[in-house]
């Protein structure tokens, strides 16, 4: 999450225009970003977590859900929902692509909403 506001405020964005919310699990972040989104307060909507395979196949059905969820909320709000929503082997991985020695999920995340902003704002509504 500090990478994704770290970039935003090095592009410009003003810390009071930064609002995160915590959710205590995946499967919960659809709601919070479908209602983010649909409040039109926003210009966009970053998701940012983690999804650690397990034992059983239940990764893969939060995954499918969360992934389908954030996808309608964007489609539903006409505000892009960025999936920064890591899906690991591992905690090692996660770390890793979380700001690891494999890039920072969430400052691409945010990168991917500053371009989508700027687009949005392109195109007829």
């Amino acid at each position: 999450m500090a990478g994704a506001v770290e970039t935003l405020k090095s592009n410009g964005v003003a810390s009071d225009a930064i609002d995160v919310a915590w959710v205590p699990g995946a499967f919960e972040l659809p709601l919070v970003a479908d209602r983010m989104a649909g409040s039109r307060l926003y210009v966009a909507v970053l998701v940012l977590g983690a999804v650690i395979r397990g034992e059983t196949t239940h990764d893969q059905h939060i995954n499918r859900a969360v992934s389908m969820a954030l996808m309608d909320a964007g489609l539903r709000s006409g505000v892009p929902v960025l999936f920064g929503l890591l899906t690991c082997d591992t905690l090692e991985q996660a770390i890793h692509r979380a700001g690891g020695n494999m890039g920072n999920k969430g400052s691409e995340c945010a990168e991917a909403a500053l371009e989508m902003v700027s687009l949005m704002r392109q195109l007829p509504e």
